[in-house]
């Protein structure tokens, strides 16, 4: 029952997921970066298996631009191309998991140079940890807050130039790394997960830090 809930074993009737994106030759894109932005749009779309809200009902077409919770503004290495800044699903309480698509999309993340936040709390997200976010250059605010993303927390995340983390209320489950005390971060909230084992030392490096909350977990 858990296993269900959280949408982690989800197979369609060819035994996958079901998220794989062919592009229909009729669209046309205003340029290539869209193009993947399609792709990996409508790889997130399929595996949304609850949109209550219906926030990517309009997900459709060539125009990602104009889709809801997207948004687009001019490319920082050429301002005539368009390209997608970001993305909110603040509070959509959609139900699904981040497609493993979005990862092979490596050059689109790496070309997002004016993504610097990321939100997508108050949902039911569940799978693990979203590495891509890894790849996001200039990314400063990431937000999972209240979804169900299990398993570790890749310590690279500690390493990142993040100004605040809010990952509370998930259920990730494992050690904060010795390079916590790396993250230069103002704020970060690890509260009700299960993370367990010592807050590092390195804690008292974190000298730009103003608030951490690490309430309900079973650290020691």
């Amino acid at each position: 029952y858990i296993k269900q809930r959280q949408l982690l074993y989800y197979r369609d009737e060819f035994g996958d997921r079901g998220e794989n994106v062919t592009v229909d030759p009729s669209l046309v894109f205003e340029n290539p970066r869209l193009r993947n932005a399609y792709i990996a749009l409508q790889a997130w779309k399929k595996a949304i298996l609850s949109d209550p809200l219906n926030l990517t009902a309009d997900w459709v077409g060539s125009e990602v631009c104009d889709y809801t919770g997207v948004y687009c503004a001019p490319a920082l290495d050429n301002k005539r191309i368009k390209t997608v800044a970001g993305i909110d699903l603040n509070h959509g309480d959609i139900a699904g998991y981040l497609p493993e698509e979005l990862g092979l999309l490596t050059d689109l993340f790496i070309k997002l140079k004016l993504m610097f936040e990321l939100d997508l709390s108050n949902n039911r997200f569940a799978g693990k940890f979203p590495e891509v976010i890894l790849k996001l250059p200039l990314l400063k605010f990431l937000d999972l807050r209240f979804n169900e993303f299990e398993g570790t927390v890749p310590k690279e995340l500690f390493d990142k130039d993040l100004d605040a983390i809010f990952i509370n209320h998930n259920r990730f489950r494992f050690n904060l790394p010795d390079n916590f005390g790396n993250s230069p971060v103002s704020v970060i909230v690890l509260a009700n997960n299960k993370f367990h084992g010592c807050v590092p030392a390195s804690l008292g490096n974190m000298t730009s830090l103003e608030e951490i909350i690490l309430m309900n977990n079973g650290f020691r």
